[in-house]
């Protein structure tokens, strides 16, 4: 919940997310458009689709859930990619937060990813239960 005291956050976000007790912190490291089998999506909304669901699939592997999302960082190799991203976005969270209690985040444009057709790189940090 955040306070009166701030202004109200621009998007999808929260200004802080508390660790509930009984729960431990797992970090997720930045996540990029890979699929399992190893293919690229082509494009800032398609590869935003697979992290999304990259982090789904690695957050049901320690017996978690989206909802236990606390933290996303999120990198863009260009401004150009913040809409196809942002639409990403917005699917995976109308399911993942339909009651709009969303994580802290925080988004920064990057001179670069670690490859030229990355467009998006995103990283967690979750409080799953103990």
């Amino acid at each position: 919940m955040d306070p009166e005291t701030v202004a109200p956050p621009l998007g999808r976000y929260s200004h802080l997310a508390e660790v509930p007790a009984g729960h431990r912190l797992v970090f997720l490291a930045g996540q990029l458009g890979v699929a399992p089998d190893g293919t690229l999506a082509t494009g800032a909304e398609a590869q935003g689709r697979q992290i999304f669901a990259n982090l789904e699939a690695l957050l049901t592997a320690e017996g978690a859930g989206p909802e236990h999302l606390v933290k996303l960082v999120t990198l863009l190799a260009s401004t150009e990619h913040l809409a196809g991203y942002r639409a990403a976005q917005a699917e995976a969270f109308a399911k993942w937060f339909p009651d709009g209690d969303f994580p802290a985040q925080t988004l920064a444009v990057v001179a670069a990813l670690a490859g030229p057709d990355y467009t998006v790189e995103v990283e967690a940090i979750a409080a799953v239960p103990a």
